[in-house]
């Protein structure tokens, strides 16, 4: 049995045939923001998560028109190929592929076990920043936020509605033994829990210790078996900031054919702080 959408995942060897194609972008996207500096594929540029894709000021995305901007100055038009990768078994390079996704960006790619398996593989690396031509991206006509997002108010009728609510954090998180995850700083979140309704399955679940994903099968048996999730139904994914549940987004889509599956990126952030936003802990 394939992925769904198998094309979706590349290999090593399909990135370094491609380094030099004009219809391909290779964009390297970490947690840690250092990192792309230290030596990346040769051609990759560089997309900060903070900087490039959130707004500034407002807790949002960019604007259709700085998305624009960004891809414009990256050597990106409509018709490109753009392949992520990173570190943390891709955790930020599928939040990266997420957002151009609602851009309405949808040829994309993940390089399969990203930065860990390409530096595991003894592949070349460069400090060399590509000198590109800008290109004209036009501004997206919409952002698909109907689509593929979801927000506070979508949540709680989702969360009411007994619809399914997939917590991808780690289990002491999910049970409000936590606020935040192991080895990471507290974050300002007032309240410890869950979402009410919401099953716990850590993203990570989905990975294998290579940082490559899981066979269909295995990731059958996690979100079809374990969870009871469904073809049909509608799935809203979360975590901390939507960072975590874009990699689950990632998945279901992708590579299990999910229609209709959302990632809330307020997450617990929004959600822990929301003056009466119902808590469940377990």
């Amino acid at each position: 049995m394939s992925y769904f959408n198998a094309e979706v995942l590349v290999d090593c060897d399909w990135v370094e045939k491609h380094q030099n194609d004009l219809s391909v972008r290779i964009v390297e996207s970490n947690e840690d923001v250092l990192l792309y500096d230290t030596g990346h594929i040769a051609g990759a540029v560089h997309i900060d998560w903070r900087r490039d894709l959130q707004d500034q000021l407002v807790r949002d995305y960019v604007s259709p028109e700085l998305f624009a901007q960004l891809c414009s100055r990256n050597g990106i038009t409509p018709e490109t190929t753009v392949v992520f990768y990173g570190d943390k078994s891709n955790w930020w390079s599928t939040y990266a592929l997420w957002a151009f996704r609602l851009y309405g960006h949808t040829k994309v790619k993940l390089l399969n076990g990203g930065r860990a398996k390409w530096v595991a593989e003894k592949r070349a690396t460069t400090r060399e920043v590509p000198s590109l031509t800008a290109t004209a991206y036009p501004i997206p006509a919409k952002r698909f936020d109907d689509e593929i997002r979801a927000f506070y108010e979508d949540t709680l009728a989702h969360s009411k509605a007994a619809k399914p609510l997939v917590d991808v954090r780690s289990p002491s998180e999910f049970s409000g033994e936590t606020t935040h995850m192991p080895e990471y700083p507290q974050e300002g979140v007032l309240r410890g829990g869950h979402i009410p309704g919401a099953k716990s399955m850590p993203w990570k679940t989905a990975t294998n210790e290579d940082a490559t994903f899981k066979s269909v099968e295995e990731l059958v048996k996690i979100y079809e078996g374990q969870l009871g999730l469904k073809k049909e139904d509608d799935i809203i994914a979360y975590c901390r900031i939507g960072e975590r549940s874009s990699h689950t987004w990632f998945v279901l889509t992708y590579l299990l054919g999910f229609k209709n599956v959302r990632n809330y990126d307020g997450s617990w952030t929004e959600w822990g702080n929301r003056v009466r936003s119902p808590i469940e802990r377990s």
